[in-house]
């Protein structure tokens, strides 16, 4: 049995000390003692996409992170660990419980998922190992996984049974109190074809948020891609893929980081997709947070599906959630207000309703994710957790 103080410990001296996750009973003991020990960060999320999606921002942060599931969770969290951890090289530690183990007394929902864990994180390409029994052991699992993700840059799971964490008593978490400031409701006044255009709202953003101390983070899809059209700077970062965990992904980069302002553009589709994350935002509070929602009611990049977004006032949804400034409406200078606010009043929500379609298709990045990635990581001086990056920071190459 381990010691959840002996895991945190062992994988502290390896500089692990930020967690993001979903409980599983196999946890209780070491989410328990995460949550006591101040020198630890534990962020609790709504699904276990969204907490590999904020690991991983926190992983850009420059805080060497883990991700916690039970393996039903892989299937939420398949996304994002194959078009984000994967395609931008982020590699995050991950701990994932075996429900339904063959031959082990368990709940009849886990029994499918209990014979294809190893082959789904095979298929996945994430290579794994089972957590040992012992703390001797345990040293050289960790190291073992830290060595994987070093060279490969990419994800490393760790198995955990029924039984292996010892128990430990829970503390009271406490979630500040909120009380939003909301602009009054906007009537959407014109009609969608006369709205704004997305390139319109974007010429604000790459106007008004400047390199210096700033990231932006631009939701898959055409957003990125007009963004990168219309000037690739190294605060930009494109998400080419894990659709709706560009807020999670900003979470994560916004806590580690509160020196930096942090910039999430996203689109109704992606948003509705992971809702759940505004809560985790709210419940979490960065000041250095705006997340902006570009609203056109369709799935534009994939021809124009409508949404159901038509009579949702995200706003609304945000401020219940939590976030401390929310505005909606259809009209650029709400966009160009909340830009030009400084650090500190977040996290702030603004729901701007847009016109659908483009005039032109939008390039792709030239720059491939992981290039684009390391690149931005470099301009906001985050050092780079793999062998190689440690390597090089010593001077040793």
């Amino acid at each position: 049995m381990i010691e959840p103080t002996e895991f945190a410990r062992q994988a502290a001296a390896l500089g692990y000390s930020w967690y993001a996750g979903v409980p599983c009973s196999f946890f209780t003991g070491l989410i328990n003692h995460v949550n006591t020990d101040p020198a630890l960060t534990y962020l609790s999320s709504a699904n276990e996409g969204d907490a590999v999606a904020a690991a991983a921002g926190a992983w850009v942060g420059g805080r060497r992170s883990i991700a916690l599931m039970q393996n039903s969770g892989l299937g939420n969290a398949v996304s994002p660990l194959t078009s984000l951890t994967h395609v931008f090289r982020i590699p995050v530690l991950l701990l994932v419980t075996v429900r339904g183990e063959p031959g082990v007394a368990d709940e009849p929902q886990h029994a499918l998922m209990g014979r294809i864990t190893l082959a789904l994180l095979d298929t996945m390409e994430i290579p794994w190992a089972y957590l040992p029994d012992s703390h001797q052991a345990l040293a050289q699992a960790l190291a073992q996984a830290d060595a994987s993700i070093g060279e490969r840059e990419r994800p490393y799971a760790l198995l955990v049974r029924k039984g292996q964490f010892a128990p430990c008593k829970p503390a009271p978490v406490e979630v500040p109190p909120h009380s939003p400031r909301v602009a009054p409701r906007s009537a959407w006044r014109s009609p969608p074809a006369v709205r704004p255009s997305r390139i319109e709202a974007l010429e604000r953003v790459a106007r008004l948020v400047p390199e210096r101390k700033s990231v932006v983070i631009a939701t898959t899809g055409y957003t990125g891609r007009e963004l990168y059209a219309l000037g690739d700077h190294a605060h930009q970062l494109y998400m080419v893929g894990s659709m709706g965990c560009a807020s999670s992904f900003g979470l994560g980069l916004a806590l580690t980081r509160p020196d930096l302002r942090v910039v999430v553009l996203d689109g109704d589709g992606a948003a509705l997709m992971r809702m759940g994350n505004l809560a985790t935002i709210g419940a979490y509070r960065p000041p250095n947070l705006l997340h902006v929602l570009l609203d056109n009611e369709v799935h534009d990049s994939t021809g124009g599906q409508a949404t159901v977004a038509r009579h949702i006032s995200f706003a609304a949804i945000a401020a219940a959630c939590g976030y401390a400034e929310v505005s909606e409406g259809d009209d650029l200078p709400l966009l160009d207000e909340a830009l030009q606010r400084r650090n500190g009043i977040g996290p702030a929500f603004v729901h701007l309703k847009i016109a659908p379609g483009v005039a032109a298709t939008p390039p792709r990045p030239g720059l491939a994710p992981a290039d684009v990635l390391r690149r931005l990581m470099n301009h906001i001086g985050s050092p780079s957790l793999s062998v190689a990056g440690r390597v090089a920071a010593d001077g040793r190459t």
